[in-house]
């Protein structure tokens, strides 16, 4: 069988191997490839691998020989599900690799917006301690996790690793959700305005469908305590960027930590490249070391099981 990784940069920037798929097939990785040669790199491939470039109706319509599709990701919108369904084409996704590191994530924006590490370091790298008359000093108020209220919106792996970090460090942990609510964790669920009302913390965790589109907009934005933060580590577009802008801007709360935003890489006009107290990551919370291992060894595993017939997490 031939297989082709559309693109494998972002997975595999050249500190990991591919060798393992290898051993399964000819394998041809391009590091990224524009919609327009998608068909032409694409075309005399059985199997392929997808990040985020798009398998549509029409591109699936000219790849006659295509019967397998992994995506190198848990989400799927990349590619037509109900196309590649009618072609008998099999569509798997890569779940629960990134649960610890996207929770890991979560808290380093948490941290940021509360203990101000790089900011304080910069000051001191740049003198300012040096000609302090005190021992210490802060620029910006300082706040402590314990007993603080953290509001999680989405109680799938990623919101339960999260409400465990939130209980190690003493947090009241509120949970709203659509699904999951059997959990020995010490947890309160509740509904969705009530974790906007109640949080010091609100942090998305849910995936993006229809529902969840724009479901942080300003009229929840506006339940908010002037004092609470705005964390996202899902998708950009569960959020309305116009809505959380004014609210950072307006000092309607405290501040945000983002590592998604509605188009990726960001668009230059963005409103929230320049809100205040915002700080953004570039979509890097799936992406340790350890992390991105897991992704290549369960995408190998998706293709030998499904080339021994037996698929493995199949969404088509």
């Amino acid at each position: 069988m031939k297989i082709v990784v559309l693109d494998g940069h972002t997975l595999n920037p050249g500190d990991l191997s591919w060798s393992k798929l290898e051993e399964i097939a000819e394998v041809t990785v391009y590091d990224r490839t524009d919609d327009k040669d998608t068909i032409s790199r694409a075309k005399e491939a059985e199997i392929i691998l997808t990040n985020k470039t798009v398998l549509d109706k029409e591109t699936i319509k000219c790849l006659p020989k295509l019967k397998y599709i992994g995506v190198l990701a848990t989400g799927i919108n990349v590619v037509d599900i109900e196309a590649a369904r009618q072609a008998q084409i099999t569509v798997t996704n890569i779940p629960g690799y990134s649960t610890n590191s996207v929770a890991q994530t979560v808290f380093a924006h948490i941290l940021n917006l509360t203990q101000h590490v790089a900011e304080h370091s910069t000051t001191v790298t740049n003198g300012k301690w040096n000609k302090s008359p005190d021992f210490c000093y802060w620029d910006i108020p300082l706040i402590e996790l314990a007993d603080k209220t953290i509001g999680i919106i989405g109680f799938g792996k990623i919101g339960q690793a999260t409400a465990k970090l939130a209980i190690a460090f003493g947090m009241k942990v509120i949970v709203s959700t659509r699904t999951n609510k059997d959990t020995k964790m010490d947890v309160d669920f509740v509904s969705i305005d009530e974790i906007f009302k109640k949080s010091d913390f609100v942090s998305i965790n849910c995936p993006l469908t229809e529902e969840t589109t724009s479901l942080i907009n300003a009229e929840k934005l506006s339940l908010m305590k002037k004092t609470a933060f705005l964390i996202n580590t899902s998708r950009g577009p569960v959020l309305n960027e116009e809505a959380l802008s004014a609210a950072l801007n307006n000092e309607q709360i405290a501040g945000a930590g983002l590592d998604v935003l509605s188009v990726e890489p960001a668009s230059a006009n963005n409103p929230l490249l320049t809100a205040k107290n915002c700080y953004i990551t570039p979509h890097i919370a799936w992406a340790t070391t350890d992390s991105r291992k897991r992704l290549m060894e369960i995408a190998t595993e998706n293709v030998k099981s499904f080339i021994n017939k037996k698929p493995i997490n199949v969404v088509s």
